[in-house]
């Protein structure tokens, strides 16, 4: 189920999110839908090799994407 759910995510979103983020909720309103992803902790692999100091990640952003049935969608990043 969880593969099927993520691959439903890489039609609606860029598969760069999908990628380096999870969805943590979302809330629907009538025209409205607000999607709430966190960034996953993991370093990519092209810098698994480099010496990496982690300085913590920054405060949420809101992105207004492309709308989907009629709703817009509104990013919590």
């Amino acid at each position: 189920m969880q593969d099927s759910f993520i691959e439903l995510l890489k039609l609606l979103l860029p598969e760069i999110i999908v990628d380096y983020f999870e969805l943590t909720s979302y809330k629907k309103g009538e025209e409205i839908l607000h999607l709430y992803l966190k960034e996953i902790n993991s370093i990519p692999k092209e810098y698994r090799q480099a010496k990496l100091s982690s300085k913590g990640f920054f405060d949420e952003i809101t992105v207004q994407d492309f709308p989907i049935r009629g709703h817009q969608v509104y990013l919590h990043i």
